[in-house]
């Protein structure tokens, strides 16, 4: 069950701004609110996560919350915003407090790593720290200033794909200084 609940608000983050670009017609704010904290709240309940994960959990409750309340068509473009500060929060205070969140992630696969793949771990730590950074920064001024249309070509395909093209980066990155051609 729990599982399924991950897969939900996966989708649900990936779909969000199609949902909302498309469903403004059809739905009204606090349904969105609703639908999305029902999903946080039952991966509160139900998940095994760690306090990071429950505040997580805790702030997006929180925000669908004052979209229930409020009913504000604004205050729906800001949710991708919201996840972007989450990421950056998370590897952020995993540089303060260690181990970075990729040296984490690396050691699932290589428990034992070498001292240069620690550094190497830290430093695109720090790189996805810049573009959760500049991602939540640049969806913020879209829900600011921008039309509809635009936040969500932004949010919902451009953004998808700058994390796709920093992993393929990383990824050739890391191949050569490993050593592999």
């Amino acid at each position: 069950m729990t599982r399924l609940i991950g897969l939900g608000l996966l989708l649900a983050g990936l779909l969000y701004p199609f949902a909302v670009y498309f469903g403004m017609e059809h739905f009204a704010p606090w349904q969105f609110g609703l639908l999305l904290g029902s999903l946080w709240l039952a991966r509160a309940v139900l998940g095994k996560g760690g306090a990071g994960s429950r505040w997580m959990a805790v702030t997006a409750i929180g925000f669908c919350v004052l979209l229930a309340l409020f009913d504000s068509p604004l205050l729906l473009r800001w949710y991708p915003v919201l996840i972007s500060g989450f990421m950056l929060g998370l590897f952020v205070l995993s540089l303060k407090y260690g181990p970075p969140m990729i040296e984490r992630l690396a050691r699932l696969r290589e428990p034992q790593l070498p001292a240069k793949a620690v550094v190497y771990t830290r430093q695109v730590t720090v790189a996805w720290s810049v573009f959760f950074l500049c991602n939540g920064l640049l969806a913020a001024a879209l829900t600011l200033w921008a039309p509809l249309s635009w936040w969500m070509l932004y949010t919902g395909l451009i953004s998808y794909g700058l994390m796709g093209l920093l992993f393929a980066i990383e990824w050739l990155i890391r191949q050569r200084v490993r050593g592999r051609p």
